[in-house]
């Protein structure tokens, strides 16, 4: 009967996943100044037992601050461009929803480096010095 609760208690548990893919620069487009790094994916669950989320509650700051971001700086990145995110709604109809179901919310974006701006290149006809008094 123990594994049984064990079973139940893991499966109505929160669960999150984070998925990254390197990218080479060519491949992806980003802003000029930019040079995208990796894709990555953050998704968060909770699951809802007559109102009480188990075991803590899903928003978009723990998906969007605590891991698409966290995980976009692990790699190396400065920033996360093109973010989108998607939550489940918390109100109306949603509501009965929390007697027994689950929540989502999900992030992904774009990790880039900013670049250096490149120097304007050298023209071959210098001009010439002020002259002098």
């Amino acid at each position: 009967m123990s594994w049984a609760r064990l079973v139940l208690v893991v499966s109505l548990a929160a669960c999150s996943s984070i998925s990254t893919v390197r990218v080479q620069p060519e491949t992806v487009y980003v802003a000029p100044g930019l040079r995208p790094v990796a894709v990555i994916y953050a998704r968060a669950s909770s699951a809802y037992l007559l109102f009480v989320p188990l075991p803590g509650h899903v928003d978009l700051d723990r998906v969007l601050n605590r891991m698409l971001l966290a995980t976009a700086k692990t790699l190396g990145a400065d920033k996360v461009v093109n973010i989108r995110v998607d939550i489940t709604p918390d109100d109306g109809i949603w509501t009965l929803r929390k007697i027994i179901g689950w929540r989502t919310a999900e992030a992904s974006g774009v990790a880039v480096m900013v670049e250096a701006p490149s120097a304007p290149p050298a023209s071959n006809n210098p001009s010439p010095p002020p002259p002098t008094p």
